[in-house]
């Protein structure tokens, strides 16, 4: 799960039950600048702080935008608006929802 993530890469080397051995992808302050950034943007719910995209790359002091949402575009959350662009679509043609 951690190399799904992309926060450890294997080393090529089993432990004693065969498992890979993983080291972080990131060490030293780099690893902690991609942490500060997820926490960033984690949802308040799950912990973080839920900020914009923009203060984020204010924050960990990214040239622009562009380099943030590449970087951790992943992490923000979205939403299904599917529901509220039918409801809307309804609206506009006049259209009764049926059951």
């Amino acid at each position: 799960m951690q190399m799904d993530a992309g926060v450890t890469v294997d080393t090529g080397k089993k432990d004693k039950e065969g498992r890979p051995i993983l080291e972080p992808k990131y060490s030293g302050l780099h690893g902690l600048r991609h942490f500060y950034a997820s926490w960033s943007i984690n949802r308040k719910a799950d912990g973080g702080l839920e900020l914009p995209g923009k203060v984020v790359q204010t924050r960990v002091g990214h040239s622009s935008i562009t380099v943030t949402m590449d970087t951790y575009g992943h992490l923000f959350p979205s939403t299904d608006d599917s529901e509220a662009l039918a409801e809307a679509e309804r609206a506009l043609l006049g259209v009764v929802p049926t059951k």
